[in-house]
């Protein structure tokens, strides 16, 4: 993995980012996903339905869409695992999806367990530390799938899932290499960010969301932490919510990866404070690899000149290494 990991990040270069004049900032960088929507589609690239056994005896069982680009070649498929209150319908999984299909690349928008498409297929719900289901997914992957190799990339909670699995599996990593994208890796740190009053707003939409994926059991929690202490944790085996963060994290887990991994974040992401990044030691590791610029948002970078977040851009260069 020594010489992957050299070809991979040797002489790998990135233009700096500059946000669009008019979205300048960590909330309007943040927000412009709702203000201005993205309109990319996929329907120039129908979807195949794919179900998964969660292997954990449970009988849950994940749903994931597979599309295949117009022309098939010899490159790595690319499993896309969405964020909190997400899905494979979340605009940045559609748009970074779009972007890799027209770069020839299939694309596998994978439903993290009970969420969209995947709620009817299982009992429990993801949270922020369920990586087995990113290794049971990667385990249930027809082998034809996964001829010319396996490329995950994570959005905010989905990236944590994947770092923490990337750094529980090593060096049996199911993947070539991973990719996050302003991933919360302290979790007691984002959800006391979140819970702040400048981002109540934030908050009660997020809030919204997974009460509405929970149903009834949650209509009457008032805040973020209040369910991850009363739904998450007795659902999962934590002892409470702060027992979830600490073992769910994946600041815990980075030094155990042993693929190719590109991390991304924000100096101004308003959701999750830059310092948990700036106490990892990233040198300590040289699979790992950090794009830190001063602005983007969460999961924003909405860039000058650019027909596409400037992270997307950073995935389809990271390929071409790879490949």
């Amino acid at each position: 993995m020594a010489d992957s990991r050299l070809i991979v990040f040797q002489h790998f270069d990135l233009p700096p980012f500059r946000p669009l004049p008019l979205w300048r900032g960590g909330d309007l960088q943040t927000l412009r996903n709702w203000l201005k929507p993205p309109k990319e589609t996929l329907d120039d690239w129908p979807g195949t339905e794919l179900i998964l056994d969660c292997r954990d005896g449970s009988g849950d069982r994940l749903s994931a869409k597979l599309h295949q680009p117009e022309e098939g070649g010899h490159r790595p498929l690319i499993l896309l695992v969405h964020g909190l209150s997400g899905s494979e319908d979340s605009f940045y999984v559609r748009v970074s999806a779009a972007h890799l299909l027209r770069a020839g690349y299939p694309v596998l928008r994978l439903n993290l367990r009970g969420a969209g498409p995947g709620r009817r297929l299982a009992r429990a719900n993801y949270h922020a530390g369920r990586s087995a289901d990113i290794a049971a997914c990667l385990a249930g992957l027809d082998e034809g799938l996964k001829r010319h190799g396996v490329v995950a990339v994570g959005y905010s909670l989905g990236g944590n899932v994947l770092l923490k699995y990337l750094g529980e599996a090593g060096a049996h990593a199911e993947v070539m290499a991973g990719i996050s994208v302003s991933a919360p890796i302290d979790l007691k740190a984002a959800q006391a960010r979140l819970g702040t009053h400048r981002n109540r707003l934030y908050h009660a939409h997020l809030l919204a969301n997974l009460r509405d994926e929970t149903g009834p059991a949650a209509r009457r929690i008032r805040s973020i932490r209040e369910y991850d202490a009363r739904i998450v944790a007795p659902a999962n085996g934590f002892a409470s919510a702060d027992d979830y963060y600490a073992r769910s994290s994946a600041n815990r887990f980075l030094m155990g990866i042993r693929r190719p991994t590109l991390v991304i974040h924000a100096g101004d992401d308003p959701w999750i404070p830059a310092m948990c990044y700036a106490e990892v030691k990233w040198g300590a590791n040289p699979d790992l690899m950090l794009k830190l610029p001063v602005s983007g948002g969460h999961v924003g970078f909405h860039g000058q000149g650019l027909d596409r977040p400037w992270y997307d851009l950073a995935i389809l260069r990271f390929l071409d290494r790879l490949v």
